[in-house]
């Protein structure tokens, strides 16, 4: 996970898009202190049968989702199918708290972006934000008739924005608990969306083949992309890059298109059309002209996004399922084979094979200063790696 933008003086006087007028109703909500983690969770140091410095092993079945705060390097917070998440800090072997609360698998998990809260998404429908600053607190959150898809904050805001499997999307203003906004349209699960980095549109896409863009204040669908030549199966995948203006997105159907977020335009002419299988991670570079692509074809291609070329494909050993930008000329990514992977985008090379997981890898995120890469795997562990020679 990227730093928190940085915002000019003249940007922290402008409105924000979103006031108490926007309110639909309030939510009720309830807190919980927070408890130890049990005496059983540890931080490993590294060991012989990895490349990791240090290992997360407090969880008891299969982990989907790892995320670093965006200001304190050190703190990472994991969950998974044992219906249980953590908090824990990279070197402090001694130090996590369980996120107690969720009855079924924890599905998703983000930091806001000044790190003070934590959202927790569980396909139960139930959401937690977790007060990371202070108490170590959580308000529980409800509304979403199916389970948790995925989770995001406004880029400048606690607004937090869910998808569910249930066809819609909610957001609420998670420093009063009042629900702004449900978003209606989807003709099926709503498996991956976002803010726009400037916080003005949303992008979200499903299974029903389609990207809607949203309005956030008037819940509006402005754009519904589908049909040819557009995606043929469910998005799977989507980013957007740093200007707000393209919207990059992945398939079930091998497929990669990208859409001009303001007109609703698909505009890569099929150029990007070179994956024989199921798209499962897309990732803009921090300058948002390269793009990284990764498919259960075994295969992760770097894109030249300004000029439809491809720049290189990093072949695997099985399917890639996750990928994280380290920065401008690095991309990890992390495959069924339980292995991450470090490669330079401008040659293409594997230049580092990182080892720590008996099974597939789920999940990737970056800690705020670059210098770790945490990794989250089906064996029920997460594992830190260095890589700030990376960047």
């Amino acid at each position: 996970m990227s730093a928190p933008p940085h915002h000019d003086d003249d940007d922290d006087n402008e409105e924000v898009f979103l006031d108490e007028s926007d309110i639909i109703h309030e939510v009720a909500m309830d807190n919980e202190d927070l408890p130890d983690a049990d005496d059983d969770s540890e931080l490993l140091e590294e060991d012989e049968d990895g490349d990791f410095v240090h290992k997360f092993t407090a969880h008891t079945g299969e982990l989907y989702s790892v995320a670093c705060s965006p200001t304190d390097a050190d703190l990472v917070a994991t969950a998974g199918g044992d219906d249980r998440g953590f908090l824990w800090k990279i070197g402090q072997g001694d130090w996590a708290f369980e996120l107690q609360g969720h009855e079924e698998s924890v599905s998703s998990l983000a930091f806001s972006y000044d790190g003070q809260c934590l959202a927790s998404g569980s396909l139960d429908g139930i959401i937690k934000v977790w007060d990371v600053s202070g108490n170590l607190e959580g308000k529980k959150f409800e509304g979403p008739g199916g389970g948790i898809e995925w989770l995001r904050w406004h880029p400048r805001g606690h607004i937090l924005l869910a998808g569910s499997e249930d066809f819609s999307i909610w957001m609420w203003n998670t420093d009063n608990a009042a629900l702004l906004n449900t978003f209606i349209g989807h003709g099926d699960s709503v498996t991956c969306g976002d803010f726009t980095p400037d916080g003005k549109i949303i992008c979200t896409g499903s299974d029903d083949a389609t990207l809607r863009i949203w309005n956030p204040k008037t819940g509006e669908s402005t754009h519904v992309v589908r049909g040819h030549p557009y995606h043929t199966e469910g998005l799977t995948c989507l980013t957007i890059n740093s200007t707000s203006t393209l919207a990059l997105s992945g398939s079930k159907d091998g497929s990669v298109h990208i859409v001009n977020i303001t007109t609703g335009r698909v505009v890569d002419n099929n150029a990007l059309a070179s994956h024989s299988d199921s798209i499962e991670c897309v990732g803009f570079a921090p300058s948002g002209s390269w793009a990284a692509v990764g498919g259960m074809d075994k295969k992760l291609i770097i894109w030249d996004i300004e000029h439809l070329l491809p720049r290189g494909t990093c072949e695997h050993e099985d399917g890639v399922t996750c990928l994280a930008w380290l920065g401008a000329s690095y991309v990890a990514s992390g495959c069924v084979d339980g292995k991450v992977r470090l490669w330079d985008s401008r040659s293409g090379e594997c230049v580092k094979t990182l080892k720590g997981h008996s099974d597939a890898i789920q999940s990737l995120s970056v800690s705020s200063n670059r210098n770790y890469l945490v990794s989250a795997s089906v064996d029920g562990t997460a594992c830190a790696f260095e890589v700030e020679n990376f960047r």
